[in-house]
């Protein structure tokens, strides 16, 4: 037992404001704390089976000398009965935490794997997607649940009803449920089997996407005809223009061709290099530059750097829909992608090169793991020559022909 220090008043404790550990007496380790700031606060020492302890008891004046002897009886009277107030107050504080993760909703847990995942994806939209078919389909039914009560019920009940109307959309669904509920499992707030896993488990419940789907088409301008729409695009005065042309030519995706820069572009080597963050697969893509297209770069303003290639008039990205828009005034019938498609239908009908030279210009993912393994290469040197005979194609007289559909894969 610490020999007890004289007792002090309440006024004697309010003078008390040199900085150290001041006894205030009465319960034996009871001290009150003065800090160089001038801050005050009471701490207990107190033995636990031959092992020092000290605590905390709170702030003063907010807790009175009264109320700090009060604490540090109870607290002592723990210690002598071998209990560890320090491990009981953190057993305690741990015990809160538990019982708040475990109360965690569904919604809730959904925005914290958006908040922990968001920054590795690509780009805001897929971010947007995530919480536009969450929030439209699963939080009406689960939103307030909590995560740990989630069930097939809940996961059935959310995905029936447009199992078969939106199947692309609910198969999307399914699988960001599963993952929100594996990061819930993983960071312990529930137990057991994931209800929303698909192969061993859904599938026996739902049937294969691929058989209830309806297939929906990117309207393609045909083969036939590209060379009279080359031509007419070619007098549409704008960005939007410039930029479509150069989709063409290059068989890129429209967004990568509305985010290149100028650092992207070696015009001297022919070569536009677009980075790994800006790709669908999330590996680099060199693409050949055929004359047309060094000719089509060499015409629009000078650029440097990180400025954009093909800037909106009032700066910034074109959106999503300016090339769409330039196809609606020619009165076209497809739409940007389908020139992909047009692009493989020529490599596929008019040359001699190997399905997988246009397949890498399409900077397609190789299905075939073997395949992919032994062929590291980008093919680089016969897609140069095939993007020029590409060009030179394109720059052929104009013929017509009918609009044929080219398939395309829903976004959620």
């Amino acid at each position: 037992m610490p020999r007890v220090a004289k007792k002090l008043g309440a006024l004697e404790v309010s003078r008390l404001t040199k900085p150290g550990m001041h006894a205030v007496g009465e319960v034996p380790g009871l001290y009150l704390q003065v800090v160089e700031s001038g801050a005050r606060t009471w701490v207990l020492r107190v033995n636990v089976a031959g092992k020092r302890r000290e605590m905390g008891l709170g702030g003063y004046p907010a807790v009175t000398l009264a109320d700090a002897r009060l604490r540090a009886r109870e607290e002592r009277e723990k210690a002598d009965k071998g209990v560890d107030p320090i491990e009981e107050r953190l057993a305690a504080r741990r015990a809160l935490k538990v019982a708040q993760a475990a109360a965690l909703t569904f919604e809730q847990a959904a925005g914290k794997y958006i908040e922990a995942h968001e920054a590795g994806w690509k780009n805001a939209k897929h971010g947007q997607q995530w919480r536009n078919t969450l929030a439209q389909h699963a939080y009406p039914v689960m939103g307030d649940t909590p995560v740990r009560e989630v069930s097939l019920h809940h996961v059935l009940t959310t995905l029936e009803p447009i199992w078969r109307k939106r199947t692309e959309t609910a198969s999307r669904l399914r699988g960001r449920i599963e993952l929100v509920l594996d990061w819930a499992t993983a960071r312990g707030l529930r137990e057991g089997l994931n209800p929303a896993r698909w192969r061993g488990h859904l599938d026996k419940l739902l049937p294969q996407p691929g058989k209830v789907a309806k297939v929906t088409h990117h309207p393609a301008i045909p083969l036939a005809n590209i060379t009279k729409f080359m031509k007419d695009l070619q007098q549409v005065p704008g960005t939007g223009a410039k930029a479509l042309e150069f989709t063409i030519l290059t068989a890129a995706r429209s967004g990568e061709v509305r985010g290149a820069t100028w650092s992207e572009i070696d015009l001297k080597a022919a070569v536009w290099t677009v980075p790994a963050g800006r790709m669908k697969a999330s590996r680099e893509h060199r693409v050949p530059l055929s004359e047309a297209a060094v000719k089509l770069l060499e015409s629009l303003p000078e650029g440097k750097g990180d400025s954009l290639v093909f800037e909106s008039p009032r700066g910034g990205q074109l959106s999503d829909m300016t090339l769409t828009a330039v196809m609606r005034r020619m009165k076209a019938e497809g739409v940007p992608h389908g020139f992909r498609s047009t692009f493989r239908d020529w490599a596929a009908e008019k040359t001699n090169y190997p399905r997988e030279v246009a397949e890498m210009a399409l900077a397609h993912t190789i299905g075939d793991k073997v395949e992919a393994a032994y062929r590291r290469g980008d093919l680089f040197e016969k897609r140069r020559h095939m993007m020029q005979e590409w060009a030179d194609f394109l720059a052929q007289p104009a013929t017509t022909a009918k609009v044929v559909p080219m398939k395309k894969t829903k976004r959620a």
